[in-house]
């Protein structure tokens, strides 16, 4: 074993006992255990989910950590947050901040902060026949809020591991990506897919997840950057996401237009050489709509097939066509966004793109090993001659997904 190796589990030991002593000193008593899930960037495939389409989303090594201890014979549920109630900051608290639930006295759509996900996991498996006892739970997560990396996901799927592993329920992964999703959509109310639970629930280091959202068939797919010598830097632009103009809707609407148009389900059934055709038939804007639909997809096949055969160094190109589609088909992008691809394009990233549903967010650039503190710098000095806000600038990897950690 190499010291490094032996470092890296000493850290992540430490960090287990870390949760562990913050359970007790909450609670006052040790937990069952410690589960863990992470959060997702999606490395292409944008708005084609709920067009029946094609997604290549990756686990990362940030991750939502869960201690959790079962209540036999109870129906109360106990939750705090080393991150506070759903705000940002690392700061301790005490045990009057706990946020304390009767299983049987909440309800779908109620107003309960950050609690709404484990709440929604915990209704969820109820709803579907499981037996949950109440139970106690403590939370820390590094996944950044409000980045577009899903961290209201990988609380969650962290939830839902642990509770079905202690319920003894015998559950698949897509058993639980389903309940995951039925939880988002029915309990705290947002109408998401199966995107983010796919990849916090199903990832693997080194690897990508190739997922049809059609059939929500999920396939491991190389993707090794640093076996390419590159690193996937994350530009966060700290610019909140904002569906409330009805952007997301109007496109959504326009996508299922187009399809009723063009005389298919979805827009998954159209190819390329369907676009003159559409181009004929569709307003301008309508077309444009699903032109991104269509050529994304065949983005995502195309990225697959080169993971398989060239490795990550060659899907630069591929990113960069699908940031150009979504800020002039889709018209997702924003000015802060458009500065970070471009300004990390300029400064040595292979292939860069907006990540996420738009309107903000953040941004991926795929970077040669040994430029990322120039592309990080070339990326701050833009946005500071921009007049924008300082972006946080991290680096992620493909990372394993949900799993017990102690």
């Amino acid at each position: 074993m190499t010291s490094q190796h032996t470092e890296a589990t000493g850290r992540q030991e430490s960090g287990q006992q870390d949760i562990l002593q913050a359970f007790r000193d909450a609670f006052g008593h040790d937990a069952d255990g410690v589960w863990m899930a992470p959060g997702r960037v999606n490395l292409i495939g944008e708005h084609t989910d709920y067009n029946d389409g094609f997604v290549l989303p990756f686990a990362i090594d940030l991750k939502a950590r869960v201690a959790v201890r079962t209540l036999p014979e109870s129906r109360t549920v106990r939750l705090l947050s080393a991150q506070g109630a759903g705000t940002q900051g690392t700061g301790t608290q005490g045990a009057a901040d706990v946020l304390e639930f009767d299983l049987d006295r909440i309800t779908p759509g109620g107003d309960y902060g950050w609690a709404s996900y484990p709440l929604g996991v915990a209704w969820a498996l109820e709803q579907s026949g499981v037996a949950v006892s109440g139970f106690e739970l403590y939370l820390d997560s590094t996944v950044p809020l409000g980045s577009g990396l899903s961290s209201s996901h990988a609380i969650e799927c962290a939830t839902i591991t642990a509770l079905a592993e202690l319920s003894g329920a015998s559950l698949s992964a897509q058993d639980l990506v389903l309940l995951t999703q039925r939880g988002e959509n029915d309990f705290v109310g947002a109408p998401t897919g199966i995107l983010d639970q796919s990849a916090s629930l199903r990832g693997e280091r080194g690897h990508a997840v190739f997922l049809d959202c059609r059939d929500q068939h999920a396939e491991l797919i190389p993707f090794d950057a640093e076996a390419d010598d590159l690193v996937m830097l994350v530009i966060d632009t700290r610019v909140a996401h904002s569906h409330s103009d009805g952007g997301y809707a109007s496109r959504r609407a326009a996508c299922e237009a187009g399809a009723a148009a063009l005389g298919v389900p979805a827009l998954r059934d159209l190819g390329l050489e369907d676009l003159p055709r559409a181009e004929e038939l569709l307003d301008e804007l309508t077309f444009r709509r699903v032109r991104h639909v269509v050529t994304e997809d065949a983005r995502v096949l195309e990225t697959v097939g080169v993971l398989r055969t060239e490795g990550a160094k060659a899907i630069g190109p591929l990113l960069d066509a699908s940031h150009v589609s979504m800020r002039d088909d889709f018209e997702i992008s924003c000015p802060e966004l458009d500065v970070a691809v471009d300004s990390a394009r300029a400064a040595g990233a292979i292939g860069a793109r907006m990540t996420g549903g738009g309107f903000g967010g953040s941004a991926i650039a795929l970077t040669p090993r040994g430029l990322e503190d120039e592309v990080r710098q070339a990326v701050l000095g833009a946005f500071a001659s921009a007049g924008f806000g300082e972006p946080r600038l991290f680096t992620v990897t493909p990372a394993d997904g949900a799993r017990r950690l102690a």
